[in-house]
């Protein structure tokens, strides 16, 4: 059976949306990252960047959310563009890779800096923050004339998108953020709806995640601030 080792970030979301779209059987392993589970020398073996997710699927191992999406999604040949010389095949790789490079990136960095980093951050904040804004309204503006990410056609740039945009409040600050970016609530909405983000929602909520932002956590969730002690 599938491994499919996690816990409820955005980027494990993700994979858990498409695993229950797809309906595969899988065994769900959480990884508390701040306890620095993710650290564990037998789970470093399976991602060397110490992250989450990963899977093992038969003997084959992935990692980074964005590439198993494209595994499974081949794999199963579903939610993806068969013809892989199309133009929404390469419409699906740019937005996809935009939001891993992009969406993913910056919003992390805006909740850090907004939320866990010590002053002086205004600067920081700063830039994370305008760009965060620039990446998310991007999205917005592709979706006023799109159903979904790719048009009328549900896929996985659809999963990665909601991985992300369910935390946009959060990650922006604001109470008013869907006022500012309706179509990002519109689409969120819509795979809201689906009995598989349901079920995505229902499982991460089977298991306990360690929830205090304590100094044991600060010390596996940034480690770079080690460095500041010497």
């Amino acid at each position: 059976m599938l491994k499919f080792f996690f816990n409820a970030a955005p980027n494990p979301m993700k994979v858990a949306l498409l695993l229950e779209e797809l309906g595969l059987p899988y065994e769900p392993i959480p990884v508390d990252t701040r306890k620095g589970e993710q650290f564990k020398a037998e789970y470093v073996k399976l991602n060397p960047n110490a992250k989450v997710p990963c899977i093992v699927d038969n003997g084959v191992t992935v990692f980074d959310s964005n590439a198993i999406l494209l595994y499974l999604g081949e794999r199963e040949g579903k939610f993806l563009p068969q013809d892989k010389n199309s133009q929404k095949r390469a419409e699906l790789l740019s937005w996809l890779m935009f939001i891993a490079t992009g969406i993913g990136p910056y919003s992390g960095q805006s909740v850090h800096f907004r939320h866990a980093a010590p002053e002086p951050k205004e600067y920081a904040l700063n830039r994370y923050d305008f760009e965060a804004h620039r990446h998310w309204k991007i999205l917005d503006d592709h979706l006023k004339e799109n159903t979904y990410m790719l048009g009328d056609e549900y896929s996985i740039v659809d999963m990665a998108f909601w991985g992300w945009v369910r935390m946009v409040p959060y990650v922006l600050g604001l109470d008013n953020a869907w006022e500012m970016y309706p179509n990002l609530k519109r689409l969120l909405d819509l795979i809201n709806a689906r009995p598989a983000a349901k079920r995505a929602e229902e499982m991460k909520t089977k298991f306990t995640f360690k929830a205090e932002l304590d100094t044991e956590a600060r010390k596996f969730l940034f480690p770079q601030n080690e460095r500041l002690k010497a």
